[in-house]
Formats: C-alpha cells, structure tokens, sequence
C-alpha cells in the first residue's frame, strides 16, 4: 500500500461490528486502530464509521461522543471517511423508523426510510450496480455480491445524484442506494467486512483513496 502504511481510525461510537471492520481493514493493508478517541478520528488517514441497530440509537452514540463535527470537519476538508450500513445512513439528511423522525449528520442529502418490501429485513447476499465513475467498485466483475442486512435505507436518490454524488443501487422488490461517493466521503448499505472476496477488493479501493502520512 505504497511506502507508508495508511493508519485507519474505525469510531467506536457503542455501535457493533467493530472487530470484524478491524480485520478487514487490517486485511487490506491498514494500521488499524478502534477507538472513541475524537483526536484520533481527527489526525487518522482515514476514517471509518459502522453502525448496526437503529439509526436512533447510533445517532445518540455519535452525539453523545461528540463525533459529528469531527467527522463534518474531516468530509470539508477532503479526508476521506466512510460510512458502513447505519454508518452510512446516518451520514444522510435524516431516518425515519417506526414513524420516528431523527436528525442525521446532513453530510448527503436524503431521507433513510423503510424499505418498500414485503420481505424484510434484505438480508443475504446481493449484487449492486455501479456507476462507470466509481473508485470503490473499479476492477470488481459486474456480478460481485455484497452482504446485506437492513430494512431500512435510501429510496429516492434524486437530491443524492443531483448534488454530483456517484451512486450505486441495489434491487430488493425496489431500488435503494447500496453505496454513494462524493468527494471525500464514500458509504455502503451493505458490510464490505462480510462480503469476502469483493468486500476486500472494495475496502482496498476505499484505501487507495486515502492518502498515507495525512
């Protein structure tokens, strides 16, 4: 991964999958720390953000932390940070579960809502269809499979594609946003840490973004 190992900050924030993003990240070439500490967050290469659960209780867990201007300051400033299921959805405008309404971080534009299907949650293994500019899904054979489990999620993807995000989509009964690229800022529904072979190709993508000794 060049001549400097890229060190990689994974927020434990009280959310899971924590070790599992670790592993993987380790796995594809990254000095990888887990850890609540906002500096750290601030100074690292990069920046991964999990999440599993409600997006209420993952956007207390930031809030309570204090992680969102971190991680607003790091995206204004072209560092990149991604986001993994509520990980990712909690980067959006706001979620709406159980006729809930709760604020999100802002950084994309869009509402995380239940996904409308009359199987959930979508759970197994699925492709997804990129965009011909992404950077995460450069190189990945055009029927890769990815790991998800979610019921909720982005629909309408309109303001997301409008504001120049690249925007990848799945298909469960609907379409939904399976992972978005803007700038700094790359996200993903579904688990690259468990999605084997092209979840490492991908988060090895996601490395060759980030820039050694930040």
């Amino acid at each position: 991964m060049g001549d400097r190992t890229k060190r990689v900050v994974v927020l434990d924030y009280g959310s899971g999958n924590l070790r599992s993003a670790e592993r993987a990240l380790a796995r594809a070439g990254a000095d990888v720390t887990v850890t609540a500490d906002l500096a750290a967050a601030a100074a690292a290469d990069g920046l991964v953000v999990p999440g599993v659960g409600a997006y209420a209780a993952c956007m207390a867990g930031i809030e309570a932390l204090g992680a969102g201007p971190v991680i607003a300051e790091r995206v204004a400033a072209g560092r990149p940070v991604l986001g993994i299921c509520v990980g990712m959805q909690v980067l959006f405008e706001h979620g709406d579960e159980h006729g809930v309404v709760t604020k999100g971080l802002g950084l994309l534009p869009g509402a995380v809502t239940r996904l409308p299907a009359a199987r959930l949650p979508h759970m197994g293994w699925n492709t997804v269809r990129p965009p011909a500019s992404s950077v995460l899904f450069a190189g990945l054979p055009a029927d890769s499979r990815f790991y998800f489990v979610h019921s909720y999620g982005v629909v309408d993807a309109g303001a997301l594609a409008a504001s120049g995000a690249a925007v990848t989509t799945a298909h469960h009964e609907a379409d939904f946003v399976a992972a978005v690229e803007r700038g700094a800022l790359s996200a993903a529904q579904f688990h690259p840490e468990k999605s084997a072979d092209s979840g490492a190709a991908l988060l090895r993508n996601w490395l060759g973004t980030v820039p050694a000794g930040g």
